[in-house]
């Protein structure tokens, strides 16, 4: 299959490795045989093209055991950094600015896949319709069976790294490349994915390290890096009992999502007015209660504090989009009837009171 070289394209990590780590991780590399011996002729980015990533992502750049994937949408795009690890096995780096996308693809017989997220927030949904949101450090681990649909990132941004193993060849892999290592894949997958439903795991210290460490793989050493780290994240998976890392994750009906999705456009789109919780919950038809614990489930904050960011944030850029207007216009446009509240709450969320704020983006 050719593919367009574009080096500028492939997304490059960090640098940085101490020599301590080194010389632990070259211990389990010695379970590790040569890639090229006994090469199966399975591609991993074949199999997955011919399963189908979906209409809306193209290949912008190819090099070696990289591609670069471009997903496009209405609101914004994605791009996806993938990576040959082994046959079989391959890990993504996702960066999207979108607010929603369509998720087109098909299912390339995986048999295990690990989404981590780093920042931001995704909103996704499971067989029973339930909703649910992953946010910085969360682990979600699946089949891949309930993947197509619409998505939707509640913060607009979304970053964060994928592993998967498909089926038979990821298998092979680990036989081959890894004998001393006793993995079964589809072992795992039934421990932690029983009738193909997702586990998730939240703030999960080594597991958060190891995955730090994959986000700035020394890029000489890069493609052998993610391969030590894969079979040390497999050993991990190993030990860790499901039963003990149950998180109380909050499912959502649909309905209940969509409706402060509501609420959240007439907050945004009515920056001059100031909603009580109350008000806001007449609106929606939801008790008080139930709307802030399903708001800060779907935007990762308490309903007054988004409010007061959002104001902050169109008061900065009021600010120095529009020198001619005081601080008390800036403020009565946003609902403040007090400057030295609106000044408060400006310092509080921008780090600077409003003059200096305007200040040093007037000395930039």
């Amino acid at each position: 299959m050719s593919r367009r070289r574009n080096k500028d394209a492939v997304t490059e990590h960090r640098q940085g490795c101490s020599a301590a780590y080194i010389k632990m991780l070259n211990k389990i590399g010695l379970a590790m045989c040569n890639l090229e011996e006994g090469k199966i002729i399975d591609d991993i980015f074949y199999k997955l093209d011919k399963a189908g990533f979906g209409s809306n992502v193209h290949e912008i750049a190819a090099e070696g055991e990289c591609r670069v994937l471009k997903m496009e949408g209405d609101s914004g795009e994605g791009f996806m950094t993938m990576y040959r690890v082994f046959d079989g096995i391959y890990l993504m780096c996702n960066d999207f600015h979108m607010r929603s996308c369509i998720s087109e693809y098909q299912n390339a017989d995986t048999v295990l896949c690990i989404d981590h997220c780093r920042e931001g927030r995704i909103e996704h949904e499971n067989s029973l319709g339930e909703r649910y949101y992953m946010e910085a450090g969360d682990l979600r681990i699946d089949r891949r069976a309930y993947h197509s649909g619409k998505v939707e990132l509640p913060l607009s941004h979304y970053h964060g790294m994928t592993i998967g193993f498909l089926n038979e060849p990821a298998q092979r892999s680990i036989k081959r490349e890894m004998p001393s290592l006793n993995i079964d894949l589809e072992a795992l997958a039934q421990k932690f994915c029983p009738d193909n439903r997702e586990f998730l795991i939240r703030a999960n210290e080594p597991l958060d390290l190891l995955f730090s460490q994959l986000y700035h793989a020394p890029k000489s050493i890069r493609q052998d890096y993610f391969k030590v780290k894969i079979a040390e994240f497999l050993l991990m998976l190993e030990m860790i009992d499901p039963a003990e890392n149950i998180q109380q994750r909050q499912y959502f009906p649909a309905a209940r999502t969509e409706k402060v999705k509501e609420i959240h456009s007439l907050i945004t789109g009515s920056l001059e007015k100031t909603f009580t919780v109350g008000e806001l919950s007449e609106i929606s038809g939801m008790p008080p209660a139930t709307l802030r614990k399903v708001f800060k489930a779907v935007y990762g904050v308490p309903i007054y504090q988004y409010i007061k960011s959002c104001k902050m944030k169109a008061a900065a850029a009021m600010l120095i989009s529009d020198k001619e207007l005081n601080i008390s216009e800036i403020a009565q446009r946003l609902g403040y009837d007090n400057p030295s509240k609106f000044a408060a709450a400006f310092r509080d969320v921008m780090g600077a009171s409003p003059q200096n704020y305007r200040r040093k983006q007037e000395d930039l």
